[in-house]
């Protein structure tokens, strides 16, 4: 009797210590916002189970894998040190940790846009007196979705490049539950918006916009990156009307006679070889550069969209890509080379690029393509109706502002002028009506449309 007295008291402190265990699990998934059934965490075996005194020291744990694959990441993914709270070092060096700033350091003037992943906010620095605008993006979202990776990778990129027309990232870091990446804030809004207002930009500012997002390509490819989403929404514009390509949460780091597999992008943008899954390189996005100026001038895309990458391959392989003939012969020449089906023939460089016909007496200097603002920019920018065509005909709600905390880094705003930030809309796009195909992630791994981070 007394020896089955001990083995049940010892099955009940086993039992006890299991509960423990799981309890243990499911509060270190709930620190950043996935949610774990109970009998789930007690499937694992003992050895596999992660208890709250193992992650107390701080040792490598080994993380079961039903529970990663709930994550949406492998072990490939993990690293050694771990630290409470949970999924921290899983995002470093890329995103510092650091203590939460408060409302005496940043001030929320608005809420900009609805990202994949959450809200942008336009912020000032109290102390540096100067505005950025802030993607918040929630940890549990990222690992629900697997792209863990490809977030750590959008700041490296960013990180690493410097360039009069490149779209500047300012800082990134994370909180317990959430990411931050800080950008410059354009307050005169997206090439988007205003290509719905005009309609059709002239030949020779189509010239000026041509050149900058050339030089803009060029740096990047010189560096060993392929942007994999080059378009209107995603080209920001100064206060004098240049350019400035944001928005690299599809960019990679591609050397030259590197290879691409992943079908990303905006669908109509989108390369022959990147909607057949590959291989493709940095050609894809002159690829997209030519479909962009082709809209710019002409008024409307080359071909509407399809519902799906399949569909869309087999109208791009087969349709001519016309130049209307209202277009001068050297920009149609122009146009004509970056749209070329085989990339290998492809124009593809910028030395290629500067010497077309349509760039004669056009100067490459980065300075002196800024020095003359864009007149045809700043008289749109003044029409009353940029506002409603920056919305894109939504009413974006203001609700999350209302009583966020986001780890208490920003405090709601304290005057009544908070509102719906229609200047800077492309800093992140919500579902759009328009010209691009709205799919969502769940329909094609890696594609990507209207809405982005």
């Amino acid at each position: 009797m007394g020896a089955d007295g001990s083995k049940n008291q010892k099955r009940s402190a086993e039992g006890q210590e299991d509960e423990d265990l799981s309890s243990g699990w499911r509060g270190f998934l709930s620190s950043v916002g996935l949610s774990v059934p109970a009998g789930l965490c007690r499937l694992a075996p003992p050895a596999l189970r992660l208890g709250r005194h193992r992650m107390l020291q701080g040792k490598a744990p080994d993380i079961p894998e039903h529970v990663l694959r709930l994550a949406g990441v492998g072990p490939g993914m993990l690293r050694a040190e771990w630290s409470l709270p949970g999924f921290i070092t899983m995002f470093l060096p890329e995103f510092p940790h650091r203590a939460v700033p408060g409302h005496e350091h940043f001030q929320v003037l608005s809420y900009i846009a609805k990202g994949s992943f959450g809200p942008i906010l336009k912020v000032k620095d109290k102390a540096k007196q100067k505005t950025y605008a802030v993607k918040v993006i929630p940890k549990s979202e990222i690992l629900r979705l697997g792209v863990l990776e490809q977030s750590k990778e959008e700041v490296i990129v960013q990180r690493q490049v410097r360039h009069p027309f490149v779209h500047d990232l300012q800082d990134c870091w994370q909180t317990q539950r959430h990411l931050y990446i800080m950008c410059d804030y354009c307050s005169t809004g997206d090439l988007y918006t205003y290509w719905q207002m005009i309609g059709q930009f002239p030949e020779d500012t189509v010239r000026v916009f041509a050149a900058e997002l050339g030089c803009a390509l060029g740096f990047l490819h010189d560096f060993g990156i392929i942007h994999r989403d080059v378009k209107m929404e995603n080209i920001l514009l100064t206060d004098n009307g240049h350019l400035r390509l944001a928005d690299f949460g599809l960019s990679r780091r591609l050397e030259r006679g590197g290879r691409a597999f992943t079908i990303c992008g905006t669908i109509q943008y989108m390369a022959p070889e990147v909607l057949s899954g590959g291989p493709y390189n940095h050609a894809a996005d002159w690829w997209s550069l030519g479909i962009l100026l082709f809209s710019l001038v002409t008024g409307k895309f080359p071909m509407p969209p399809e519902p799906d990458h399949c569909s869309m391959l087999r109208k791009v392989r087969c349709f001519p890509y016309e130049m209307p003939l209202s277009l001068s012969s050297p920009l149609a020449l122009l146009i004509t080379e970056l749209l070329c089906k085989t990339p290998t023939r492809r124009l593809r460089t910028l030395d290629r690029f500067k010497r077309q016909t349509f760039f004669r007496g056009t100067t490459f200097d980065l300075a002196l393509l800024q020095r003359q603002p864009v007149e045809v920019i700043l008289e749109l920018r003044e029409r009353p109706d940029r506002a409603a065509k920056a919305r894109r005909g939504l009413t974006l709600s203001l609700q999350p502002l209302k009583g966020f905390d986001y780890d208490a880094f920003l405090s709601p705003p304290s005057t009544p002028d908070t509102q719906l930030d229609t200047d800077a809309r492309s800093h992140a796009a919500a579902p759009l009506p328009g010209p691009t195909l709205p799919l969502q992630p769940a329909q094609e791994k890696g594609l990507r449309s209207e809405v982005f981070v």
